[in-house]
């Protein structure tokens, strides 16, 4: 799946993607396909959704080129 950057806080580890379809999916460093990644808001990535607990989580996040 494609999605957009929302916002990313790289102190505290966490933020949130927004879907094509425009759904806020929350990520944490854990779901990081590459460790410490530095995301910016509104860049593009691609990742997987995992359904949590607390809510879908984005896991195998990584960059698109």
């Amino acid at each position: 799946m494609k999605g957009t950057v929302k916002w990313y806080d790289r102190v505290k580890g966490y933020g949130f993607l927004q879907t094509e379809d425009e759904k806020d999916i929350f990520i944490h460093r854990s779901g990081l396909e590459v460790p410490n990644t530095e995301l910016e808001a509104g860049q593009v990535v691609e990742f997987e959704i995992e359904q949590r607990e607390k809510g879908p989580v984005a896991i195998k996040v990584k960059k698109v080129d």
